[in-house]
């Protein structure tokens, strides 16, 4: 989890009616009807406590709460990705998933379902796996390839008969791989699903983070994955900070473009566009403390959208807390970010903005 500094309801309170003029100067209230691709968001919490591993569930980690589903669902939200951990699912390389674990994956699914959500279940293990606190790298002989495969062919065994699945994300992030290893290990693992489910989407992240700006140096490789079915699309991870790490260190500085995101998901669109591929932004986000970021996340959704690209927002989750990306909403008031997200989640957008900005206006002292 992330440190954060803390934000007082009324701060949050003022920042909302900022961002509400802002939307209003730059005329961000366009209704949005057209059938674009879904933008949906992340529900954090199965994947924390990585440096305790397994963990104890309550204590280390824990799932989303039917309450989250309802608050996002309400909002418009049609896709929530949930990320998880795979020494949890799978408590030694080779061997049977834990039951446990299944069972809070798969109810979190029928949640999901009962509020017409869809559900991408992610792997958030950055291309590793943890024996007694170190970490393996897949194609390592304690990772093979081949138990990359068996796993996501046993999980897909699993989940291939909920119908509300929008896709399998085989494995958030992979970073400093050698040449070919990840490109060889979402083979595999394609080969895996398929043998046992020729139905739903296969997701594979990009090399090096998934870095949208770096797509065509890290993983152009990947271009060369084969699907049987042909149901397969590409995730790139977007941040418009500086350095793309999310962290926002140095904030809006005075050479920050509205266009910065726009620029940075660019590479990754071209690359699609270029190889016919599919694609998907499986992370994106800002800080709710600076409202300045609000135009160049509603100019970066647009430009997704027009080309017929969804994601998700990273991220929610009731143990976030104070992390400035966050959108769960604090004591019952919406997070800044939530003002421009509602117009690519809501049809009637202009009547979702009017009512945020009364609510809040009423509140203010």
């Amino acid at each position: 989890m992330k440190s954060a500094k803390t934000y007082s309801t009324k701060a949050i309170t003022t920042i909302l009616i900022i961002v509400f003029a802002l939307l209003t100067q730059t005329n961000l209230f366009a209704n949005n009807s057209n059938n674009f691709a879904p933008i949906g968001i992340t529900l954090n919490g199965a994947e924390f406590g990585n440096n305790n591993l397994p963990g104890i569930y309550k204590k280390d980690y824990i799932y989303p709460t039917t309450e989250e589903v309802k608050y996002f669902a309400a909002k418009g939200v049609k896709m929530i990705q949930l990320p998880v951990r795979w020494e949890r699912l799978q408590r030694t390389i080779g061997g049977e998933l834990n039951a446990t674990e299944l069972q809070f994956i798969t109810n979190f699914i029928k949640t999901c379902k009962t509020y017409q959500v869809d559900v991408i279940v992610t792997i958030q293990n950055y291309g590793r796996y943890k024996i007694n606190n170190v970490e393996y790298p897949l194609g390592s002989k304690q990772v093979p390839h081949t138990a990359f495969r068996a796993f996501w062919k046993t999980l897909a065994t699993t989940l291939k008969h909920y119908n509300n699945i929008y896709g399998y994300d085989l494995m958030a992030e992979p970073n400093n791989m050698v040449e070919n290893v990840w490109g060889n290990a979402a083979q595999e693992a394609i080969y895996g699903i398929r043998e046992v489910d020729t139905t739903h989407t296969i997701i594979v992240d990009g090399n090096s983070y998934a870095c949208a700006e770096k797509w065509v140096e890290y993983s152009d490789e990947l271009k060369y994955l084969e699907d049987p079915n042909n149901n397969m699309m590409f995730d790139a991870h977007c941040y418009f900070d500086e350095d793309r790490s999310g962290a926002y260190t140095n904030g809006f500085t005075s050479g920050t473009s509205t266009e910065i995101g726009v620029q940075k998901i660019a590479p990754f669109i071209n690359w699609l566009k270029k190889n016919n591929k599919r694609g998907y932004v499986g992370e994106f986000g800002i800080p709710k403390n600076d409202a300045r970021w609000i135009p160049v996340l509603d100019k970066f959704l647009n430009y997704i959208q027009q080309n017929g690209i969804g994601g998700c927002y990273w991220g929610a989750g009731q143990w976030w807390n104070n992390y400035s990306l966050s959108i769960e909403p604090l004591k019952g008031v919406d997070q800044p970010q939530m003002l421009v997200l509602n117009k690519y989640l809501n049809e009637q957008s202009s009547y979702a903005y009017n009512t945020a900005y009364n609510s809040t206006k009423s509140n203010i002292k």
